[in-house]
């Protein structure tokens, strides 16, 4: 089994949670009062942690099994991807920015040979 956590640098935790609740859903727990993490799938986790002297400078990408479903799941939470593109192969990536410019991509498609 594999575990991941990604962390994204924030300016503000208050301010950065209200927003990844809308792109991840709830909070999974809060390890501290700087940081927050967000389960985005078994195993993986996404967390933000205040960190203004780096905030703005992170990204990761997501890739999903029904991304149509997720998407309208994040739009129903209030939340559009700033941009959308689809490769050659099929496969289809949108981009988020938080309010500190981090990008989260989140993708999904045929599956990569």
């Amino acid at each position: 089994m594999v575990d991941l956590f990604a962390g994204i640098p924030v300016t503000s935790i208050a301010a950065a949670v209200p927003w990844y609740e809308k792109l991840l859903d709830e909070v999974a727990f809060r390890p501290n009062e700087v940081e927050a993490v967000f389960e985005a799938a078994e195993h993986r986790y996404v967390y933000v942690e205040q960190k203004p002297e780096i905030a703005g400078h992170g990204f990761v990408t997501l890739f999903v099994d029904d991304l149509d479903a997720r998407l309208t799941a994040i739009a129903d939470r209030g939340l559009r991807p700033e941009s959308e593109e689809t490769y050659e192969n099929g496969v289809r990536k949108t981009i988020f920015r938080d309010p500190d410019g981090n990008e989260i991509g989140i993708g999904g498609g045929p599956a990569v040979a």
